[in-house]
């Protein structure tokens, strides 16, 4: 057998494999729900590895990683690791989604840092205490990396995609804070397709197909028709909200190229301040904002299932 031909057989068989879908919830501050999604293939206590994903500002955590899409191979990020062995995880942060929405706060950042523990110490409990393998979008890659600088015991590897450090150079913040006392002036803020549509937009359109989008667009608003304000209030006026000398665990940093969030500057300040020599910084040719949802998703999967099955180095004195 050649090697196009058992690279062939193999992927036929990945893509064979039976998924099994659970609902989870959990608790926090006693009465908060949370919502939780699980996605693996066979055993998950055996899995090779343990992925909790964390969503951004505007959208809740299915569609964001468990979207599916006529015609567009693999398009659920979580489906495609837990076909190579991987148990994966998600989470609608107080505020969006299927989780609580009736507190009288705007769900900031640190309150995120707070979802992803709660997350974080089900899961364990639920299928056995190992460190996570997390991954935050936007500013899910806050929240995921506050919770890494919190909880370093719980967290493998943790990859930030999207992220900024202290919005220096940022086209989008800077549009953005033009609203700041509207965002500070209510906890929630009013989201519909045409924003989700804007996202894809305002950086360099183009990179995402119109199915896609649509598709995305769709599957955020069947869930959320307002979301929490806290996050935009962060990043507009109280960056930095995490400290990267003090993020001690392996960490990737992924940038879109033409993502407008943060300037290269930014992230590689921030970048050259992380303790850990087992670091990574990946630009993503062709990437906007939205990573899963852009054309070139299939390279942001590699660069993330590269990152989280990197052999442990020996650290030689």
């Amino acid at each position: 057998m050649n090697d196009v031909t058992n690279n062939m057989t193999q992927a036929a068989a990945v893509h064979a494999q039976e998924l099994h879908a659970q609902e989870h919830w959990t608790a926090k501050d006693g009465d908060v729900k949370l919502f939780m999604f699980e996605k693996s293939a066979g055993d998950p206590t055996s899995a090779a590895g343990r992925i909790l994903f964390v969503h951004g500002s505007s959208m809740a955590s299915q569609p964001t990683f468990d979207l599916h899409v006529d015609g567009r191979p693999d398009s659920s990020v979580m489906d495609w690791f837990a076909r190579r062995g991987f148990d994966c995880w998600c989470v609608d942060m107080e505020g969006y989604g299927r989780s609580t929405k009736d507190r009288d706060n705007n769900a900031p950042i640190a309150q995120g840092a707070d979802d992803c523990l709660a997350a974080a110490t089900y899961i364990q409990r639920l299928r056995g205490k190992r460190p996570l393998f997390v991954y935050g979008i936007s500013s899910g890659a806050l929240r995921a990396a506050l919770f890494a600088q919190r909880h370093p015991q719980l967290v493998a590897r943790l990859a930030l995609d999207a992220m900024v450090w202290t919005g220096a150079g940022s086209p989008t913040l800077a549009e953005r804070k033009k609203k700041l006392a509207d965002f500070k002036a209510s906890k929630r803020r009013p989201i519909d397709k045409l924003f989700i549509h804007s996202i894809f937009d305002r950086d360099h359109p183009g990179t995402a197909e119109d199915k896609v989008i649509n598709a995305f667009a769709e599957a955020v608003t069947a869930l959320d028709n307002s979301v929490p304000t806290g996050t935009y209030v962060d990043m507009c006026s109280n960056l930095p909200v995490v400290d990267p000398e003090k993020i001690t665990v392996p960490t990737l940093i992924m940038r879109g190229q033409w993502d407008g969030i943060a300037s290269f500057d930014d992230l590689m300040a921030f970048f050259a301040r992380l303790p850990n020599p087992d670091k990574h910084f990946a630009v993503m040719p062709g990437i906007s904002h939205a990573s899963f949802q852009q054309k070139n998703y299939a390279l942001v999967y590699h660069i993330l299932w590269s990152f989280f099955t990197q052999p442990a180095p020996v650290y030689l004195g």
